[in-house]
C-alpha cells in the first residue's frame, strides 16, 4: 500500500460536487473509495467515514421535509445541514493532508 494524502484530500473535497452538480458528492467519493481502498493507506477508513456522512446528510435532508410541512423548522434544518455538509469536508480535507484523524459530526455508521 502506498501513502497518498493528496488522494485522501481529493476524496474529502469531492463531496463538494453536490453543490455544483447536485449529486456527485456521494458518487465520486464512493468510486474513489471502492477503487483505491486496497491500494492507498487509510483510504478504507476515510472512504467509510465519507460515505457514512453523505448518507447521513441525505437522510437528515429527507427528514427535514416533513418538518417543513408540519412545523416550519425544516428550512432551518436544511440550512444547518447545508452548512455542515459544506464545512466539514473542507476541515477534514485539511486534517487528511496533515495526516490527522478525521471526524464527521452527526454521522450514522452504516458501513463499518
Amino acid at each position: 500500500m502506498r501513502e497518498d494524502n493528496q488522494l485522501l484530500v481529493l476524496t474529502h473535497l469531492s463531496q463538494l460536487l453536490t453543490y455544483i452538480t447536485g449529486f456527485g458528492g456521494l458518487i465520486v467519493p464512493l468510486i474513489i473509495w471502492l477503487t483505491q481502498k486496497d491500494k492507498v493507506f487509510k483510504m478504507d477508513d476515510h472512504g467509510k467515514k465519507i460515505v457514512n456522512f453523505q448518507i447521513s446528510m441525505f437522510i437528515y435532508a429527507i427528514l427535514s421535509i416533513p418538518a417543513i410541512i408540519l412545523i416550519g423548522l425544516g428550512f432551518l434544518m436544511l440550512i444547518v445541514i447545508g452548512v455542515i455538509a459544506f464545512i466539514f469536508p473542507i476541515i477534514n480535507a485539511i486534517k487528511a493532508s496533515n495526516g490527522e484523524v478525521t471526524n464527521y459530526p452527526l454521522s450514522i455508521t452504516f458501513i463499518k
